[in-house]
């Protein structure tokens, strides 16, 4: 079978019944093997045969899918690299700085959704090519807004939304599409490389290109192009490959897509994914208040330390903090995501609820550093930094494990829309609130407060200390999700496998005999 990009643009698949199916184990009269259960897993060679593509040329797909994930997690946090002179441009306040990255969130998450839907009904490859030309477009559109229209700056950022929905709800499906089992796990913790390394990135672009400039508009210019880089990689290099068909059985039947509200149902009734939601979005949190706050707060230390001169109206804002936290992000990332995935692939073998385990280790043991990052930045701005470095790389072992867990515990046909769901939630209750509340937190304590370069520090440091105890709250979800992991993950396979299927609300039906065969007929057609 071919795995390009045959499948039409716009061809809605049909929805099909969902039901138990005769011999499947664990229901009565199944007549089932048991061993039957277990996946199988291909070799390269059964991967490229049901495929269509080389294992060469599935890497390529994951790298090009990786430098596109880097690419928009820069373009997000570019701005924050440039927070301060944005401030001073548009004379905002520290509540209107927190809604820049509100409103893009904002719209992000009500985008997912609707890319979700399509993306588990249509060609991905596609619809992540116009997202991404349309992102490009809008991200260069926004470097060119006078001082006098910061409510288009704020449109703008919105719009960059449809881009990101596009290709965050899609590309880790395809790559679960390409590979299975531990080779997944490899592929997703490249993937989710791009996510600390791109947010690393774009603080230095950001601060660099407008020392380099001399303007931070030049900033904002920067990823448009690589926009563009992106789309001809995404429509020369990728291939749409069969949804699932490296999970079934080779004598199962091929997944079809249910009806959306089916999916909802399903997803709503999956404890490990409801509450790995929850975790994950206790980590967007925490990770959206410190992208956009950190290079500010850190500036404010050595103002108060006395290490920096202060950031006056009408002058540009010299640090170096941008820069370093940068640098943090991208390290911490690395080392991070490479290190979660790593643990959990050697505690599975002995413990099948390991990823959740990790997730819930990493962020309870990022929540006391953290704390002591905002705690000691009065005192010493090193010890600071090493604990911020020792908090991220504890908070980024959950990126890519998460994932996973969403694409072992959903069959593939509710995958985009799983992926879809959780960055709503994430986002609605995480990093779409987190900045605009850390930056009014902070704007009601300096108005309680004598002005004072003390003052601004003071309320922003009280503001963040509210992401460590989020941070443990996720960790709490994460243990929950421990509990139910084996047996949502155990169901999730025999659904891919043909096994099983889940009883939907027309499914109120019972078997009677109609002409020497049985018959499926609704209960209320029976008279008793």
């Amino acid at each position: 079978m071919s795995g390009s990009d045959s499948a039409p643009f716009l061809s809605q698949a049909d929805d099909t019944d969902d039901g138990p199916v005769p011999g499947t184990p664990g229901l009565p009269g199944s007549t089932g093997n048991s061993k039957s259960e277990d996946p199988e897993v291909p070799d390269r060679e059964g991967l490229q045969r049901i495929t269509g593509l080389s294992p060469g040329h599935s890497a390529l797909i994951v790298a090009v899918l990786c430098y596109i994930n880097l690419l928009n997690y820069m373009d997000r946090f570019t701005v924050a690299g440039v927070l301060p002179d944005i401030e001073q441009f548009f004379d905002i306040g520290d509540s209107s700085s927190g809604l820049i990255q509100t409103v893009f969130i904002s719209s992000y998450m009500v985008l997912a959704p609707v890319f979700g839907y399509l993306g588990d009904r249509y060609n991905r490859k596609y619809l992540m090519c116009g997202g991404i030309a349309f992102w490009s477009l809008v991200t260069l559109g926004s470097s060119f807004i006078p001082r006098e229209r910061f409510w288009l700056l704020l449109l703008t950022r919105g719009l960059v939304g449809v881009g990101e929905a596009s290709y965050s709800t899609i590309a880790p499906t395809l790559i679960a599409d390409l590979f299975v089992a531990d080779q997944r796990s490899r592929m997703l913790s490249v993937f989710y490389f791009a996510i600390p390394v791109g947010s690393g990135l774009g603080y230095i672009a950001g601060s660099k290109v407008k020392d380099v400039a001399g303007d931070w508009h030049w900033a904002l210019r920067v990823t448009p192009g690589l926009g563009v880089v992106a789309v001809l990689l995404l429509f020369l290099v990728v291939r749409e490959p069969p949804r699932g068909a490296v999970e079934r059985h080779s004598d199962s039947p091929p997944l079809n897509p249910t009806s959306w509200w089916a999916d909802l149902r399903a997803l709503a009734r999956n404890p490990s994914f409801i509450l790995s939601s929850l975790g994950f979005t206790a980590v967007a949190f925490v990770t959206g208040s410190l992208a956009l706050w950190a290079p500010a707060f850190l500036l404010r230390s050595r103002v108060v330390l006395g290490e920096t001169p202060p950031c006056l109206p009408g002058d540009s804002c010299s640090s170096s903090d941008s820069l370093i936290f940068g640098l943090i992000t991208c390290l911490t990332g690395v080392l991070g995501v490479g290190l979660g995935v790593e643990i959990s692939r050697r505690l599975r073998r002995s413990n099948p609820r390991a990823d959740p385990l990790v997730c819930a280790a990493g962020l309870l043991g990022s929540a006391p550093f953290l704390f002591l990052a905002l705690a000691c930045a009065r005192g010493s701005i090193v010890a600071t930094y090493i604990f911020i470095f020792i908090g991220e790389t504890l908070l980024s072992m959950n990126w890519a494990i998460v994932a996973d867990i969403l694409l072992y515990v959903v069959i593939p046909t509710r995958r985009s829309t799983a992926e879809a769901f959780q960055i709503v939630l994430s986002h609605l209750l995480g990093d779409a609130g987190s900045p605009y509340l850390i930056g009014l937190i902070s704007d009601r304590l300096r108005r309680s407060w004598p002005p004072s370069f003390l003052s601004e520090f003071r309320a922003l440091q009280f503001s963040l200390m509210l992401c460590a105890f989020i941070g443990a709250l996720g960790g709490a979800a994460f243990l929950g999700t421990a509990v139910f992991i084996e047996g949502d993950r155990r169901r999730a396979q025999l659904h891919v496998q043909g096994l099983l299927r889940e009883a939907g609300p027309t499914d109120d039906r019972i078997v009677v005999p109609q002409r020497g065969r049985s018959t499926r007929v609704p209960v209320s057609s029976v008279l008793i």
